[in-house]
């Protein structure tokens, strides 16, 4: 295992952000390569602690001779928003300083050399660190950026061009749900993976990339760790990246799979306080009531119910029990096609 250290320069003199990169060597050039990058919203832990239950797995798989492919691990995708603190409370998903989301506009490059990407001498940090991160993954066959959500089950995203082939990846992940999305997304990181194999037209048999949501953003503790690593080896593995032969073939995908446009993301009417009548994980019908928000309390007309608008699957809800009129309160995944329909990125 080799460990290097990125620098990215700050947009001020004497201020720069660093980060560790993890690298294993694969004995056979022709095997997938795999990148795995965590906490690209600073604050979202699950996949940084899954890719520290991962490296002695890995350790082990190199001292013996059965890492095929080359693997390159970023734990810590996000210096700059790991330090952003405002009034003590975190600040890991927008760049205040140009309050754009640091899983926003990243560039879109037509084949993976480096040489496309843009010159970043007179940028800003965020787009600094956007475009090295961009350029750490490039060529890999395998790309996962691992996030989380609120509070949730464990899901993915997955480019519809790469649907059912991914499946096996699902499988070997043991998540609750995938979600498929096609398009613009706001030029996320995984739309900036996808983008090279969909101009070069890759087999999609061949490529594996998605954003992965591990739960909910405290589901932070060791046994969950284990199994999230454990759940990445298996993918691994499944994929030709490390020879195990005594893990088994995924078997097949037995989750919940909907397109974007069929998930109802459930706006609060009214501003106030949220008592939730659903959990992640729940199946709910039409007519259902998921949440009451209280908006003026002690009153008899104060307090607003939230139905079910289809029968569908509860994939998250938020983790604040505070809303202002229009939050999204949860994901409800449908059979049909959502009448708040959306198109690109579900949330900001």
């Amino acid at each position: 295992m080799d460990k290097t250290i990125e620098r990215i320069e700050g947009d001020t003199e004497g201020v720069g952000y660093e980060f560790p990169v993890f690298r294993f060597e694969g004995s056979d050039r022709a095997a997938p390569r795999a990148y795995l990058q965590a906490a690209l919203h600073a604050g979202e832990l699950p996949g940084t602690v899954a890719i520290d239950a991962l490296m002695p797995i890995l350790a082990k798989a190199e001292a013996e001779g059965r890492i095929r492919g080359s693997i390159t691990l970023v734990p810590w995708a996000n210096p700059i928003g790991r330090a952003q603190y405002q009034f003590c409370d975190h600040q890991g998903r927008f760049h205040t300083g140009t309050r754009t989301n640091f899983n926003r506009d990243f560039p879109l490059v037509d084949r993976p050399d480096p040489a496309l990407l843009p010159d970043t001498r007179l940028a800003t940090v965020d787009n600094k660190l956007k475009a090295r991160l961009l350029q750490l993954s490039l060529g890999h066959d395998i790309v996962l950026d691992l996030h989380c959500d609120d509070e949730g089950m464990p899901y993915l995203y997955v480019p519809a061009e790469l649907w059912p082939a991914m499946a096996d990846c699902a499988a070997a992940m043991d998540v609750a749900a995938v979600l498929l999305w096609q398009g613009a997304s706001g030029a996320a990181f995984e739309e900036a993976s996808i983008h090279p194999h969909l101009k070069a037209g890759t087999p999609p048999e061949r490529v594996v990339v998605s954003t992965v949501e591990y739960r909910g953003i405290a589901d932070v503790d060791r046994a969950t760790a284990e199994s999230d690593a454990q759940g990445l080896y298996r993918l691994l593995v499944a994929r030709g990246v490390i020879a195990d032969p005594t893990i088994p073939a995924p078997g097949p995908f037995k989750g919940v799979v909907v397109p974007l446009e069929n998930i109802d993301m459930m706006p609060a009417p009214k501003a106030g306080a949220i008592l939730y009548d659903v959990k992640p994980g729940d199946r709910v019908k039409k007519g259902d009531r998921l949440a009451t928000i209280v908006h003026r309390p002690g009153e008899p007309d104060g307090h607003a119910e939230v139905i079910a608008p289809q029968d569908g699957y509860i994939l998250t809800r938020r983790s604040h029990r505070i809303t202002r009129a229009g939050d999204d309160l949860l994901k409800l995944l449908g059979n049909t096609r959502s009448a708040d329909a959306r198109s690109g990125a579900l949330e900001d």
